[in-house]
């Protein structure tokens, strides 16, 4: 009679030992993958930052006034990185380079230039990857987040200190509605486009600094 009792036992006590380290390795499992995706993001993002330089030349031999504008568009995300954040800096970008793309729709001759025609696709290539390291980046957080808010789970997350995390969303330069280019208004201080609701930040885990 004994013997019963004792490998019931025995097997609550495996379980009691096995699973928490079951579901801490999860926790783990899908922390470094949230941070594996973010930083497929973040990869692309810079990408992104850098075609800015290129177009803001190819606009120039079109219109050395809009040109300028982007420019300091640029400098001054380029000084104020640190400052603004990640989420707001990458809305910033986007609404800068929708202005961009806006410009060649008023200008046939820059539109159906073969340097911008590239940079374009180069671009469109660009956000496509940040659309997909984004998903991918999303799909780990919804199983994480689950896994959070799921008991008993839970309890391995609270003491670990596993909490919720962000989904990233953000309007991409291509997927925006083209903000309505007024060459007299801009020349005049005015015109461009309306402020759009900033993205969720990256990932921190445990208070660890956000990329």
């Amino acid at each position: 009679m004994i013997a019963p009792f004792l490998i019931f036992g025995a097997f609550f006590l495996i379980i009691a030992i096995v699973w928490p380290i079951k579901t801490y390795n999860e926790f783990i499992k899908y922390k470094n993958g949230i941070e594996e995706a973010w930083s497929g993001i973040d990869v692309a993002l810079k990408r992104r930052f850098n075609l800015i330089p290129n177009l803001i030349r190819v606009i120039e031999g079109y219109s050395e006034h809009e040109a300028q504008i982007m420019r300091s568009k640029g400098d001054y995300l380029a000084r104020s990185a640190d400052n603004l954040g990640r989420a707001d800096q990458e809305s910033r970008i986007s609404e800068s380079l929708s202005g961009l793309l806006a410009l060649a729709e008023a200008y046939p001759d820059l539109k159906a230039s073969g340097n911008f025609i590239a940079l374009h696709q180069s671009l469109d290539e660009i956000e496509e990857d940040i659309q997909k390291a984004r998903n991918h980046y999303n799909r780990f957080v919804g199983r994480f987040n689950t896994l959070v808010e799921s008991f008993p789970a839970s309890v391995i997350a609270a003491k670990f200190g596993f909490g919720k995390q962000n989904y990233f969303s953000l309007d991409l330069a291509t997927q925006r509605e083209m903000p309505t280019v007024g060459f007299a208004a801009s020349r005049n201080g005015g015109g461009g486009a309306a402020p759009r609701p900033e993205p969720e930040r990256g990932p921190g885990f445990g208070g660890g600094p956000d990329p």
